[in-house]
C-alpha cells in the first residue's frame, strides 16, 4: 500500500506540521495613528517564529507597543511614534524621512500596519520625494513609489548575518524550523522507496519515468516538474 508524499501529508499545516502558537508574540503591526509622541524601549525579546527580534516600547500614554527591532537599537532608547525627530527605530511617515535614510517595515497602503522589508537584516532606502509620493529602493533593487503618508521604521531590521551562523547539530535546526512551520530537511524522491514516492526504487537513483506531470494528475501523482502550459491562439475580434 502506497503512502502519501510529504507535501500531501503536510497539507495546510495540521498536527505535527503546525507552528506552536504559544511561542509567538502575535501579529506585529504599526500602532494606530492616534498614538503620537515619544516612546521608550523597555526590552528586546526573542521571537522564535520570526527571523528578527521584537522590542517592547512603552508609548506616551503608557501603552505597550510591540515593534520589530531595528539594527543597533538598545534598551532605554527613545523612538518617535508617528511624529517627532528622525531617531533609530522610530515610526514616521515617509514624508518626514529625508532622502538617503535606511527604512524598514514599510506600509504599502497608508495605515495597513507594515508589509514590506520585515526580515532580519533587510533594509530599504529613501531615494526621492516628489508630488506627494516617495520613491524607495527595495532590497531587491527595485524602485517603488509610495504615498507620502505611508509609514516606515527608521533603520534596517536587526539580526543581519544570521545565515552565517551554523546550526552545528541537526536537532537545533529541527527546533528552529518547527517554530517557522517549515520542514528542516527535504529528502529527494529518488532516494526514497517506491512505497513513499513515485520516483523511488530501482537499482540506482533515477526517476524511471517522465519527470513532467500534467496539471490534471491526481495529487499523489503530481510530483516532479509541471508540464509546460499549452499555448492558446488569441482570437482576434474582427470589426463588422
Amino acid at each position: 500500500m502506497g503512502k502519501r508524499t510529504g507535501s500531501r501529508r503536510r497539507g495546510a499545516g495540521t498536527g505535527a506540521y503546525t507552528s506552536p502558537s504559544h511561542r509567538h508574540h502575535g501579529a506585529i503591526n504599526h500602532p494606530a495613528p492616534s498614538v503620537s509622541g515619544e516612546g521608550k524601549v523597555e526590552s528586546l525579546e526573542h521571537a522564535p517564529g520570526r527571523t528578527a527580534s521584537v522590542v517592547l516600547v512603552r508609548g506616551p500614554a503608557g501603552e505597550e507597543i510591540q515593534m520589530l527591532a531595528s539594527a543597533g537599537i538598545s534598551t532605554g532608547d527613545s523612538v518617535s511614534l508617528n511624529a517627532g525627530p528622525v531617531l533609530r527605530g522610530s515610526l514616521l511617515p515617509l514624508q518626514s524621512i529625508p532622502d538617503g535614510v535606511l527604512v524598514s517595515n514599510l506600509e504599502v497602503k497608508p495605515f495597513d500596519g507594515g508589509r514590506l522589508v520585515r526580515a532580519a537584516g533587510a533594509s530599504a532606502i529613501v531615494v526621492a520625494h516628489s508630488g506627494g509620493e516617495v520613491t524607495v529602493q527595495l532590497p531587491s533593487g527595485q524602485f517603488k513609489q509610495f504615498l507620502e503618508t505611508c509609514r516606515a521604521q527608521v533603520g534596517g531590521i536587526g539580526g543581519g548575518g544570521r545565515l552565517e551562523r551554523p546550526f552545528i547539530k541537526a536537532g537545533k535546526k529541527v527546533n528552529a524550523f518547527r517554530s517557522l512551520a517549515r520542514a528542516a530537511f527535504k529528502v529527494r524522491g529518488v532516494a526514497m522507496n517506491p512505497v513513499n514516492h513515485p520516483h523511488g526504487g530501482g537499482a540506482h537513483q533515477h526517476v524511471g519515468r517522465p519527470s513532467t506531470v500534467g496539471s490534471d494528475a491526481w495529487p499523489g501523482q503530481k510530483v516532479g516538474r509541471f508540464s509546460p502550459q499549452k499555448k492558446h491562439s488569441r482570437r482576434r475580434s474582427r470589426g463588422k
